[in-house]
């Protein structure tokens, strides 16, 4: 098959690992990128020998030679930008989240629908190589039907500050930052029934905490120390069509021992526990038993995991065939994180 030349836009940090696994896949030429920062875009170009650079992403967009695109962008742009990628002709790999608003995902939807093009959503942890293994063991009836999942994703300190921080251009704070990772890795193993409620709290109670001395984090490259209008924490029940329940907690700051991810699913068969370390659990001859896989990782491997995710965007690209997460699922998934925003704000329910 041809190579596809490949743009990415937004030239941030997550694009790194965008780049590095282009530069590994067959398939795929890096051609072009753009970001609203020229230097940041020169210097992305000098380490990955991109030819071609742009501040404006409808001038990269009008480049026919471009067959994809990346976007990697602040979370207020991936609809514009994904609807004009698609409607220049151009497959997209848009990060997570797929957008701010239900109303937007919609769009996209049908701009998808319009046009017959690709559209992968960035849900990256669906292409680790344990979740795989344990999308096969639940195809495969080990674990029977999955009624309840628990997802945790906490950080004592780790708001990021910069657009993170800003709600008008992430859409929110942890929820929809790396609540969305744990939220869809949990829905995807249950299969991914229809949501039908969702009953949510958020908090602002500690702000950015950039008072902290002695222990450092992650800090965006516009990190404002005055600017922060997202919530500290998040948690939420959603509830499905077929009966089944997710609970889910989510943190940037919050008075915890230590940070912690979980991601844990059970069902009438036997129960797993993806994060902090994949271990199954079951019934044998009347007795229950832990059993851990001999795999290469305990936990995700995030560069693996962009890279298989990087290869099933070529291959859909070349193939025609449907991602495993279409845009139907970033719709859905958009349908979940409103519904607990609306539900804090109003202090009750929200049906879906």
């Amino acid at each position: 098959m041809n190579k596809l030349n490949i743009g990415v836009i937004g030239a941030g940090s997550i694009s790194e690992l965008h780049f590095d696994s282009y530069v590994k896949q067959a398939n795929a030429n890096l051609y072009a990128v753009c970001d609203l920062n020229r230097q940041r875009a020169e210097e992305k170009a000098a380490k990955y020998n991109v030819e071609n650079i742009y501040t404006d992403y409808h001038e990269l967009l009008a480049n026919p030679d471009i067959d994809a695109v990346s976007i990697c962008t602040w979370n207020n742009t991936h609809a514009e930008i994904s609807i004009a990628a698609l409607r220049a002709g151009k497959h997209v790999l848009v990060e997570k989240p797929l957008c701010k608003t239900v109303e937007e995902a919609l769009r996209i939807q049908d701009a998808v629908r319009e046009t017959g093009k690709t559209l992968q959503v960035g849900f990256v942890r669906r292409y680790d190589a344990n979740a795989q293994l344990v999308k096969s063991f639940i195809d495969n009836d080990n674990l029977g039907e999955i009624y309840y999942a628990k997802a945790s994703c906490l950080r004592r300190l780790g708001n990021p500050g910069g657009w993170f921080a800003d709600t008008e251009r992430s859409g929110g704070g942890p929820l929809i930052d790396i609540g969305v990772h744990v939220i869809d890795l949990c829905w995807y193993m249950m299969g991914r029934p229809k949501p039908v409620s969702v009953s949510g709290n958020t908090y602002n109670k500690l702000g950015n905490r950039a008072n902290v001395r002695n222990l450092s984090f992650y800090k965006a490259a516009d990190y404002d120390v005055a600017h922060n209008t997202v919530e500290d924490m998040a948690n939420a029940l959603i509830r499905f069509e077929n009966g089944a329940s997710l609970l889910v907690d989510v943190s940037f700051t919050l008075h915890a021992k230590k940070d912690e991810i979980a991601v844990k699913l059970y069902g009438d068969k036997g129960g797993v526990e993806i994060e902090p370390e994949l271990v199954f659990v079951t019934e044998m001859n009347d007795t229950i038993l832990n059993m851990s896989p001999q795999t290469d990782a305990k936990s995700i491997n995030v560069p693996q995991a962009f890279q298989n995710e990087i290869n099933h965007f070529i291959e859909s690209c070349q193939t025609g065939r449907t991602p495993i997460s279409p845009v139907e699922d970033g719709v859905n998934m958009m349908k979940m994180l409103c519904g607990i925003y609306e539900s804090a704000a109003k202090g009750q329910e929200i049906k879906l």
